[in-house]
């Protein structure tokens, strides 16, 4: 979902799990689930809850009070947001002064994993006295990108928490958190939208986005996109911001066997990569024998055999690791273009 959606305005799907986990008891929840399924929106719409002087059983946060302000403006005084520099930055939260004036000196870069310093100062927040109303909070995420020292200075606070404090953390790879992390914490698997929930909600977000203003959608149109997002409304969002058509996306698989990347002359490189995958993903399983799930079944070349795909998967894997690296784009796509060409040509 969109990272810098409205806590308050979550969708339905959203709002039905946060109305659920406003029930838990324990001082630490783990939202975890495949990307792009909203752990963002719904854990910092769990800790404006918890930190609203009015809030209610079926919405939540009430958005008018105080304290919700103070979370929405990232001033809050008894929430602290533990999240890798570049993500904070992305989102608006505040960095610490110290933190802050090293990057503006250019002595220090963003990082992309939450370091160790900034743990110890979330484990130091615990440790104050609340500010206002009955709880604090500490939200992490993604709670994946603790390295081992940060998730072990982390622990014990997590499991022996002082006071009225309360943790929700939120991840996209729970299998990459520390098992004793993952133990201490009650788990939520996100739920995947209902079909025809998502499409409702990717309609109004289409109709509302400034980007696309003016361009009324067709319903095909909707279910192009959600198709090539697997079914992940805000990928589906991003991808009718790129302007993709159904069309476009009926002929990527046979034009990039072609070596044809004409139509993805825009994209960057993470989002050619990504198509690339979902290209592999699902010739793996028309090889196996099963739907695909981002393209319909005529829209994808013969599929090669199983094994040369599971090497072109591998490649994939090992390029995702350096996607964000200051490659060369033109060498980095003519690389990926022939290997792909060479996997997918009979």
């Amino acid at each position: 979902m969109n990272q810098q959606a409205d806590a308050s305005r979550l969708p339905p799907w959203l709002q039905r799990q946060l109305v659920a986990l406003q029930q838990q008891r324990g001082h630490a929840i783990l939202l975890s689930g495949p990307a792009g399924l909203g752990q963002y929106p719904l854990a910092l719409a769990l800790a404006r809850s918890w930190l609203c002087e009015s809030p209610s059983p079926e919405q939540g946060a009430c958005g008018r009070c105080a304290s919700c302000h103070a979370v929405d403006v990232r001033t809050h005084p008894d929430l602290f947001v533990l999240m890798p520099e570049t993500l904070a930055i992305e989102l608006g939260w505040p960095l610490d002064e110290r933190t802050q004036d090293k990057i503006d000196k250019k002595e220090l870069k963003p990082g992309k994993f939450i370091r160790v310093d900034a743990t110890r100062e979330a484990v130091a927040f615990t440790q104050f006295t609340r500010s206002r109303g009955n709880t604090k909070v500490v939200l992490v995420y993604p709670a994946d990108r603790l390295n081992m020292e940060s998730a072990n200075t982390l622990l014990k606070t997590l499991e022996e928490p002082p006071g009225a404090v309360r943790f929700v953390l939120a991840t996209e790879a729970a299998h990459a958190l520390l098992p004793t992390i993952r133990s201490r914490c009650q788990n939520h698997a996100l739920e995947w939208p209902a079909q025809a929930e998502a499409l409702g909600w990717l309609e109004q977000a289409v109709q509302g986005d400034e980007s696309l203003a003016g361009k009324p959608q067709s319903r095909e149109s909707l279910a192009t996109w959600l198709l090539a997002a697997g079914g992940r409304p805000d990928e589906a969002l991003a991808l009718a911001r790129l302007g993709l058509s159904t069309s476009t996306w009926a002929g990527l698989p046979r034009s990039i066997a072609r070596g044809d990347w004409s139509a993805l002359a825009d994209w960057a490189p993470a989002r050619q990569l990504d198509l690339l995958h979902k290209i592999c993903h699902d010739l793996m399983v028309v090889a196996s024998g099963g739907l695909p799930r981002f393209f319909p079944p005529a829209d994808l070349p013969p599929p090669p055999r199983l094994s040369a795909l599971l090497q072109w998967q591998k490649a994939l894997q090992q390029a995702a690791r350096t996607v964000e690296h200051p490659f060369n784009s033109g060498l980095q796509q003519e690389a990926w273009a022939g290997l792909a060409r060479s996997v997918l040509t009979p």
